[in-house]
């Protein structure tokens, strides 16, 4: 996915979780953060940043900048969260990205119904073979969606969770124990029932964000 007039900048300070305060040209201007996490290890004063100007495409928008990206020890980070959906579907389209099992695609719809639970992806291959596919952010949980991909792979369905890294670097995704264990022993137990848990690093620049190579799950 591709961003527009991308520009540098210096993260000051986050008053509170949609905005943030960034250096920019000089002047001190606010920001969206595309990201409602803590994020704390990231954006701390001084840090490299990167924003998107929506100078003359504004529409209903209260701020003309969105903040895109963070650099830390090198690497560069995108935070915004609803990226993972977006390159989820291009790498789905574009066949970058191949649910296990399934042939050529030739049906792919978001925000999929299933039982009580919208699930982010449904889709067909050419042999009539159906999946679901729910995308998460790394530090992400869900148990409720999880349990629903369980129930439909028990009715028939391929199902998948997708961890979408956006940055490079990453060798292993595991679940963060120490803070959310439901969410590690609903993982558990969907693998145990035969859904696939997949990761994808992505390679990042302050303009472009891609789904890039596979990562081992724990």
């Amino acid at each position: 996915m591709q961003y527009q007039n991308i520009r540098k900048a210096i993260f000051l300070e986050r008053p509170n979780r949609f905005i943030a305060h960034v250096e920019l040209g000089g002047s001190v201007v606010k920001a969206h953060v595309k990201n409602t996490g803590r994020c704390r290890e990231l954006l701390v004063p001084g840090a490299v940043v990167y924003v998107e100007d929506f100078e003359g495409r504004m529409g209903s928008r209260k701020l003309q900048y969105s903040l895109i990206a963070v650099e830390k020890q090198n690497i560069l980070i995108n935070m915004d969260s609803q990226a993972p959906n977006k390159v989820t579907a291009e790498a789905l389209q574009n066949g970058h990205l191949k649910f296990p099992g399934m042939d050529e695609l030739v049906e792919l719809r978001g925000e999929y119904t299933y039982g009580d639970s919208r699930i982010d992806f449904y889709g067909k291959d050419c042999c009539g073979k159906e999946f679901l596919l729910e995308v998460k952010g790394v530090t992400l949980g869900g148990v409720k969606h999880v349990e629903e991909l369980i129930r439909a792979h028990e009715t028939g369905f391929e199902a998948g969770i997708l961890f979408v890294i956006q940055m490079k670097g990453a060798r292993r995704v595991e679940p963060n124990w120490r803070t959310h264990e439901a969410f590690g022993e609903a993982l558990q137990k969907a693998q145990a029932a035969g859904v696939k848990v997949l990761a994808y690093d992505c390679r990042v620049e302050p303009d472009l964000l891609e789904l890039d190579e596979p990562v081992e799950v724990a």
